[in-house]
């Protein structure tokens, strides 16, 4: 017998142990994640259980009386163990629609978890999305390498590293982000009107909560910092939350020098390196000169999709 119940505070042991035993490989849906932004979002997540015993999760909150899986997180929707059957996900599809639809939901925008966070083949909640005709609603872009068989970096981006170290351009693991912040923070009011996702505060905090998965390296001339990045690091994959240079950062090529030693040094034993979305607008634009950086060295296409139906 399957029964979903409502998260509530009480149950995060229960709800970060079904995580741990999932075939997802990310820490995004441990609640002292998820919950660092709990107050801009009114929480409806739900655990799942067959025979008394949890066996999947899904983070979710509801909007304007629609559910979404889950608008602060780049992808959600259902976390299963490996006990959990196709006929298991449809049967958990049904129970949920049916208690959304008790508290007056009648839209779900649904957000599979991409491929490459994959453990183990975890697509049947796709397949359920098909049965319950939903429709594609967005298809973002993001490049990746699969280590095993990269691609070398394009001319550009070797003539970049070369720069950098005539520069005296080095590369340091950072636990105080302040002067990266400032670079990103300005590169992206003036080139987008837009801030980072994460505040400073939150980006503290979340690492102090999460040391061994988010990590930060920044580039330096001198004491001088003039770029870096954030990385989320998970069992088998690194993904880039965010990149920034500052203007000397991108003069001296840094940022080649940069995911030169994180690529092919410090990550090369993680099978794979996500570089993270590179398109606007639900995934209607493409931000070309971006993707171009991303795929100069060796990036390739992996999809982050969302899905809309209605109950």
């Amino acid at each position: 017998m399957i029964e979903i119940k409502r998260y509530s505070a009480d149950m995060q042991q229960v709800w970060d142990n079904v995580v741990s035993d999932s075939r997802i490989d990310t820490f995004l849906f441990y609640r002292n994640f998820m919950d660092y932004h709990s107050h801009r979002f009114t929480d409806c997540s739900f655990i799942v259980f067959r025979k008394d015993k949890p066996e999947a999760v899904i983070p979710g909150n509801i909007c304007n009386q629609i559910f979404y899986s889950h608008q602060g997180l780049t992808y959600g929707g259902l976390i299963a163990t490996t006990k959990v059957s196709a006929s298991n996900v449809l049967e958990i599809f049904d129970l949920l629609n049916t208690y959304l639809k008790t508290i007056g939901v009648s839209e779900v925008v649904y957000k599979p978890v991409p491929l490459i966070y994959h453990k183990i083949p975890s697509q049947e909640d796709v397949y359920a999305l098909f049965r319950l005709g939903a429709e594609k609603i967005a298809c973002n872009i993001s490049s990746t390498i699969i280590q095993e068989r990269k691609i070398p970096f394009i001319e550009s981006r070797k003539s970049g590293i070369r720069k950098s170290k005539k520069e005296s351009v080095y590369i340091v693991e950072d636990a105080n982000p302040v002067d990266f912040w400032e670079i990103l923070d300005n590169n992206l009011a003036s080139n987008y009107g837009t801030k980072p996702v994460h505040t400073l505060d939150e980006i503290i905090h979340l690492k102090a909560n999460f040391p061994n998965n988010i990590k930060i390296f920044t580039c330096k001339q001198g004491d001088t910092t003039i770029g870096g990045t954030v990385l989320f690091v998970m069992q088998q994959l690194v993904h880039v939350q965010y990149i920034s240079a500052s203007e000397t950062g991108k003069f001296t090529g840094a940022l080649d020098l940069l995911f030169d030693e994180l690529i092919n040094n410090r990550y090369k034993d993680k099978p794979i390196f996500d570089f993270g979305q590179s398109t606007e607008q639900m995934g209607h634009y493409l931000n070309e000169s971006l993707i171009f950086q991303k795929e100069g060295f060796g990036g390739r296409g992996t999809v982050y999709e969302a899905y809309k139906y209605i109950i």
